[in-house]
């Protein structure tokens, strides 16, 4: 796999815009509402490009879109004519560990010298950059699903540059009690990993629930149902950081986000915390 490194060297973790990747202006985010979005395969046999194959066919509307290897990506990502989803492993100089994590990014072509120099109209966090891709492959979906809803939203206000921070969705969280969340045991931590603990500490519905849920329930845009999108490192590691997002699978809105730093006392996962910022109304 070739995916291409992107090192981040001051804490932009609330944000869309991995490291200092311009927000598109107004005449930019034109432009990619009438390009040809271009999906970046990996080199070689990857599980992501059967992943994201699927999932752009089925999902992906807002464009026209094809499918291209990162060769051709570097002789197109100049011309305004493009966009592109490209999946890139990042780092953040912040992070002594220096834990590394695969974004799934939608860029704007531009004549500028360097990938990080193009407009970044979101990137979302997929995964631990080790972790198989088969652990969050059924995912991509209802993350292409929300890409394209955040890409409408800025086209209609690109001066409400709050709307660059995956944190501008927390507005939604007052939201949350009137939706069921769907989240996989091993996403949990061990503190509230049972629906007794759950719901010594939540009063709204959650459900643990296999991966196949999620799956059904992002195809089938179950009504008034939010899914768990986690990343951060193994269990066992106590360093990184950990990623928490809720989003809608019938409206593919964002309704959570919070990142955190994993430590002993905040070990990866869901946790009391994240329940109590989670019930506010």
């Amino acid at each position: 796999m070739n995916r291409i490194p992107v090192i981040v060297f001051f804490l932009a973790l609330p944000l869309l815009l991995t490291g200092q990747a311009p927000f598109p202006n107004s005449a930019e985010i034109k432009q990619f509402i009438s390009s040809t979005t271009c999906v970046v395969l990996e080199d070689g046999t990857s599980p992501y490009n059967v992943f994201i194959r699927r999932a752009v066919e089925e999902y992906w509307t807002i464009t026209p879109y094809e499918f291209i290897s990162s060769s051709v990506f570097e002789t197109r990502r100049t011309d305004p004519a493009y966009s592109f989803i490209i999946l890139t492993e990042t780092s953040f100089d912040r992070d002594k560990s220096k834990t590394a994590y695969n974004f799934l990014n939608l860029l704007q072509g531009k004549d500028v010298g360097e990938m990080k120099l193009m407009p970044e109209i979101c990137a979302i966090p997929l995964s631990f950059a080790d972790e198989e891709d088969l652990e969050y492959g059924y995912k991509l979906g209802a993350l292409l699903l929300f890409a394209q809803k955040h890409a409408r939203m800025i086209s209609e206000a690109t001066s409400l540059t709050g709307r660059r921070s995956l944190r501008y969705y927390n507005k939604n969280i007052p939201l949350i009690s009137q939706k069921t969340i769907l989240v996989k045991q091993e996403d949990l931590s061990a503190s509230i990993n049972s629906a007794e603990k759950i719901k010594a500490l939540y009063k709204n519905r959650i459900e643990i629930v296999p991966e196949e849920a999620i799956m059904s329930a992002i195809h089938e845009k179950s009504p008034n149902t939010l899914i768990l999108h986690l990343v951060g490192p193994p269990e066992n590691d106590n360093a990184g950081y950990c990623f928490k997002m809720l989003i809608g699978t019938d409206d593919s809105e964002m309704y959570y986000y919070h990142q955190q730093l994993i430590d002993k006392a905040n070990p990866r996962g869901l946790l009391p915390a994240d329940l109590k910022r989670m019930g506010k109304t």
